[in-house]
């Protein structure tokens, strides 16, 4: 056999097999957690907020005013855009439509304006949602993971296991495992029940499940949120007393 030839396949051989190992190696990384940016001149806030979006598996970047938020948003670094309407410099109705001339990243927009013409303001400006202010920062995370799902960029969150009243909830693949067993829960029991141990021993309102389900107000007439939740009680066995009915409230997962 010639020498020149052997050595050049094994030279290929070898770079086939780091290629491989290169690519074995990438497909265990965890996923990159979702980018946001909050754009709100309330410095303090976005301070309180980082520790609590980084446990529900965000990375938070935070601009407080309208100029150096535009320029941040047009980075293109960010899966999602959180944008107060009140903001110095220029505002974020202003800010939003200039995004939009080059952007389709999701928005959604933080004001303390609740009329109607205000929401119809913001949606005509390019935004994906929209949530009143003051808000719950469950039915927030609840809103940002229904948004980047609707946008297709739900993989990009971090869906790192965890364990919850003795249950193993894994994210990446959407199972649930009592004891070891796999329990039977539907696409919409899942994201309860994720939605409600990520939160263990606080209450959890119908208004933040509705949202993350249907992104949308819980209106008094609608059980439905009611009947996933008595399902998934049935579904839990002997552990459904994990989940409480707080009267005129919502629900609470029990910490261990």
């Amino acid at each position: 056999m010639d020498v020149g030839l052997f050595r050049k396949c094994r030279y290929t051989a070898a770079k086939a097999r780091d290629a491989i190992v290169d690519d074995t190696q990438a497909s265990r990384r965890p996923p990159e957690p979702a980018r946001i940016l909050v754009v709100d001149d309330d410095a303090e806030l976005c301070e309180l907020m980082k520790p609590f979006f980084e446990r529900h598996g965000f990375a938070l970047d935070a601009e407080h005013d309208g100029v150096r938020g535009l320029v941040a948003a047009l980075e293109g670094r960010h899966d999602l855009i959180i944008l107060d309407v009140m903001l110095p410099g220029i505002d974020g109705i202003q800010l939003l439509r200039r995004l939009r001339r080059s952007s389709n990243v999701p928005v959604i927009l933080l004001t303390a304006r609740t009329d109607m013409d205000d929401r119809i303001q913001g949606f005509d400006a390019g935004a994906d949602d929209y949530l009143p202010k003051p808000f719950g920062p469950e039915e927030l995370v609840a809103r940002i993971r229904a948004v980047l799902r609707r946008a297709g960029r739900a993989g990009e969150v971090s869906r790192a296991a965890f364990h919850a009243g003795g249950l193993d909830v894994r994210p990446a693949s959407r199972d649930v495992l009592a004891d070891g067993a796999l329990l039977p829960l539907t696409s919409i029991e899942f994201d309860i029940l994720e939605c409600l141990a990520r939160a263990a021993g606080r209450v959890v309102s119908r208004d933040v499940l509705a949202a993350l389900l249907h992104q949308r107000d819980a209106a008094a007439f609608d059980r439905s949120v009611d009947v996933h939740v008595h399902h998934l009680r049935k579904k839990l066995g002997r552990r459904r007393d994990l989940i409480r009915t707080i009267r005129g409230e919502g629900y609470l997962f029990r910490a261990d």
